[in-house]
């Protein structure tokens, strides 16, 4: 077991084309590391993937000569394709996710009318977490957290004196995450912030996108301290009735994802595409006038 105190290193790796941030996380002496909400490549308009994103990190890995032991979730993204399958083959590494991901995955098989085209026991992952379980990898301990309220299944992982919270919140001059997403809520989500932000002041923060308000610079990292007293939606003496009336009314005003569509389908089933047809293709569903 590793001391709470034990600072991992951290590489993050940033997608424009998604705002979304994936992490290399190392422990501080050795070679044993874990990845954090990879992200595969998609062109919407032409339905292909590429792989350029998740190669920077394999690019990092096997420069370092790093052994990745685990893939890690913090939800199933709606905003970008997870690249868990081509770095679990390129890596022998397994992938896991927290456990109410099986309800995330009956609410759209609904939505979707999969039937019995995806199975919504979990079982796409190698892993399903659930709230306290620990990974050891070398001198890493990572803690699971179940942090719901953007999602049912967001987890948030806490190595050492790193968090990583995925959707629930971001940097403090962006707030926090969407919660009228199927299973969200946003009472929920306050109280998993506020678990949160419990952790000691100077526990570093980590978020999984950012979109640079008002022109400036990306930036993921944050600590404790500063989402406590500069957070615009959840610091110190934001009562909880108040965040849910606000959340609720900006939520109503927000567009869907613009990759929700084939995000979700995909990284429902860890990553992988639809079984492919009789063609050798594999396709996505558009639920019209359904949403």
């Amino acid at each position: 077991m590793m001391a709470v105190t034990c600072s991992p290193q951290v590489i993050a790796f940033f997608d424009e084309q998604t705002f979304t941030v994936s992490y290399l996380v190392r422990e501080p002496s050795g070679d044993k590391a874990i990845i954090i909400d990879s992200v595969l490549d998609f062109d919407a308009s032409s339905g292909r993937t590429s792989t350029e994103s998740a190669d920077g990190i394999l690019a990092v890995v096997r420069n370092e000569s790093l052994k990745v032991e685990w893939i890690l979730e913090t939800h199933a993204h709606a905003d970008h394709l997870s690249a868990a399958p081509y770095l679990k083959k390129e890596l022998g590494a397994s992938v896991a996710i927290g456990a109410y991901i099986t309800v995330v995955q009956s609410e759209f098989v609904r939505v979707f009318n999969l039937g019995s085209d995806l199975s919504t026991d979990g079982t796409q992952f190698d892993r399903l977490l659930r709230d306290g379980d620990v990974l050891n990898v070398g001198g890493l301990e990572i803690q699971a957290w179940h942090t719901p309220g953007h999602t049912p299944a967001c987890m948030t992982y806490v190595v050492g004196d790193a968090a990583f919270v995925g959707d629930t919140m971001f940097m403090p001059d962006y707030g926090t995450a969407r919660c009228d997403f199927p299973g969200g809520d946003a009472a929920v989500m306050y109280q998993s912030i506020r678990r949160i932000l419990d952790l000691p002041k100077e526990t570093r923060i980590f978020v999984c996108h950012d979109y640079g308000p008002d022109g400036r610079p990306y930036a993921w990292e944050s600590t404790v301290a500063a989402q406590r007293s500069e957070n615009k939606h959840v610091r110190d003496g934001v009562p909880e009735d108040s965040f849910v009336r606000m959340r609720m009314e900006r939520d109503a005003t927000l567009a869907m994802p613009a990759l929700i569509l084939p995000s979700v389908q995909v990284n429902i089933r860890a990553g992988e595409f639809p079984t492919p047809e009789d063609n050798g293709v594999s396709y996505l569903k558009v639920p019209l006038n359904a949403l």
